[in-house]
């Protein structure tokens, strides 16, 4: 399915936000630079470089990440309250050689209040998402209009492609929709509901094939990473636990 092609503007842009800070320095990552492991970092730090934390202006309150140590090995939690932030980083992986992304993760529990493809609902307890170095000039007119607004208001960063993979509180494992915000990203349920509550899921996705399907052309380059747990929206709390994320030939 071929995405309507847009960009919103003002509030809705908010959470392509998250990710602008991804291309910053992307281009001088070396080729299939991989994303650099929690594992190796030293329990109760913040992640070390190249990760960053991203903040929204506009959300007062900010989510607190830190290594902690958890059945043998160096992961990262996420404390949710009422809040909203993430982490990211730029890598340079080529799809056709390495299009699959694998990470496992772990939440306490579900958003009662989180409601798949709506605005108000727009939380989750876990997110990761991968970015694009779609080229601009493939974009129509009025989309590269839209998008450079935005790069004016938010900076030159501000992504035109992406995928975010959610655990969802009720939707299916697979469903998939547009952004309540933008329809340059796509939403992809891979876990859902509470029943695996406080255990470790591993989630394996080849990014390839799901940026074709969302967008009807072959994924260019993966710029660049994201981890977020948000409840900004519906006010509630919940920890979640990231393990590495790599990305890898397959099957």
């Amino acid at each position: 399915m071929k995405s309507p092609q847009g960009l919103p503007a003002t509030r809705s842009l908010l959470p392509l936000f998250l990710l602008a800070t991804l291309c910053i320095g992307v281009r001088g990552a070396g080729a299939d630079a991989n994303v650099a492991p929690f594992s190796t970092g030293n329990p109760g730090a913040a992640p070390a470089d190249p990760w960053r934390a991203t903040r929204l202006p506009k959300v007062p309150r900010e989510t607190r990440y830190v290594l902690v140590h958890d059945a043998g090995t160096t992961v990262l939690r996420a404390e949710a309250d009422a809040s909203m932030s993430g982490l990211s980083q730029s890598v340079r992986i080529d799809p056709k050689a390495n299009p699959v992304i694998e990470w496992r993760w772990k939440v306490s529990g579900v958003l009662a209040k989180s409601a798949f493809g709506t605005k108000a609902g727009d939380d989750f307890a876990a997110r990761v998402y991968v970015l694009f170095d779609y080229d601009t000039a493939k974009l129509p007119f009025g989309t590269r209009m839209k998008l450079k607004l935005a790069r004016a208001m938010y900076g030159e960063a501000v992504p035109t492609a992406g995928l975010c993979y959610v655990w969802d509180s009720k939707a299916p494992v697979g469903t998939a929709a547009w952004s309540a915000y933008t329809d340059r990203l796509r939403m992809i349920v891979v876990t859902s509901g509470a029943a695996q509550a406080g255990q470790w899921v591993t989630v394996r996705r080849n990014v390839a094939e799901d940026f074709k399907v969302a967008f009807g052309e072959d994924s260019p380059a993966i710029a660049g990473v994201a981890i977020a747990t948000d409840t900004d929206n519906t006010g509630e709390a919940v920890t979640a636990w990231y393990g590495d994320v790599r990305f890898m030939k397959g099957p």
